[in-house]
């Protein structure tokens, strides 16, 4: 198990693909503990600068925190030397500061902060929220905004003064302006984090403002092929990321946006088109019908052989 500083880690997840695994249940819907590791094994093969246990794509909002802890021991214990795995926290302030504790008791590098349950909350608030957790752990925290947690440019300044282990700010929102003013008061004191469903949409204008690194989904089943597509975004090469939005990233999302929870949903439907179950999907989610499964396989299928190779 590689230990990581905050620094550390902000730098390793700053200079490639982001890896959001998905976390694998059986029939019952109980934690597939053995599979999940094999896959997290898999998935070790490619070049992921960061890998996210129990984050949004592994249905983080369905677990027990005994289970996220579960989850998060499972892929540090999995994961290659010198990949740092972040673990997740959110929900109330008490809760999160508790799954931040778990988080270093399971060994991992760092922490992905989701928006708090339920509740809206002002920037003030959110203040409070982000600056307890951190205060609660010697973890680097990257803060996600989205949902009723979205955080203005001036409460992230705020923030990266009194928490010195704030390393980073996912943005899920999608606010060009509000992204344009967090890198211009804050350069390159966080890494910036795509973090919008099936962020690939988002990459190539979201460089231009900072945002180097993306939680790529689709790496879970077609993981050569995302990091194709990232070399191309870090290489500004417009032609060949224009050619493979056209060719699957566009369609692959009218396929998602078909339902809401089909973000998480498509992920482990690909998984089950390669070969690689991870179960079904938990409550409040559904999984794809068969249809619509079936045209999933015809777009994975469709990826030409050069395109699936590294």
């Amino acid at each position: 198990m590689s230990h990581f500083t905050p620094a550390e880690v902000a730098e390793r997840l700053a200079g490639g693909l982001l890896s959001f695994p998905v976390t694998h249940f059986r029939d019952d819907l109980s934690f597939d503990e053995p599979a999940y590791r094999e896959n997290i094994g898999w998935l070790g093969q490619f070049d992921a600068a960061g890998l996210f246990a129990a984050g949004g794509t592994g249905e983080f909002f369905s677990l027990s925190p005994a289970e996220v802890e579960a989850v998060v021991t499972a892929a540090v214990r999995e994961a290659p030397d010198g990949v740092p795995v972040i673990a997740p926290a959110g929900y109330g302030t008490a809760t999160a500061i508790e799954l931040a504790r778990s988080a270093e008791r399971a060994g991992a590098a760092g922490l992905l902060l989701l928006p708090p349950y339920l509740t809206e909350a002002s920037q003030d608030g959110l203040f409070e929220h982000v600056r307890a957790v951190c205060a609660a752990t010697g973890l680097g925290v990257t803060v996600y905004s989205r949902a009723n947690a979205v955080y203005s440019d001036t409460t992230v300044a705020r923030l990266a003064e009194a928490c010195p282990n704030l390393i980073g700010f996912k943005d899920g929102v999608g606010d060009i302006e509000m992204m344009t003013r967090i890198h211009t008061r804050l350069g390159d004191r966080l890494t910036y984090v795509g973090g919008l469903p099936t962020a690939e949409m988002f990459a190539l204008p979201y460089l231009e403002m900072g945002v180097t690194t993306y939680s790529s989904a689709m790496y879970n089943f077609v993981p050569e092929f995302a990091l194709r597509f990232y070399r191309a975004v870090r290489a500004r090469d417009h032609a060949t990321v224009r050619r493979y939005l056209d060719g699957f990233v566009l369609p692959y999302c009218d396929l998602r946006n078909r339902r809401a929870g089909y973000a998480v949903s498509i992920v482990k439907a690909g998984m089950r088109v390669i070969g690689r179950p991870a179960g079904p999907v938990r409550a409040p989610l559904a999984d794809l019908n068969d249809d619509e499964a079936a045209r999933l396989r015809e777009l994975i299928e469709r990826i030409p052989e050069e395109e699936k190779a590294a």
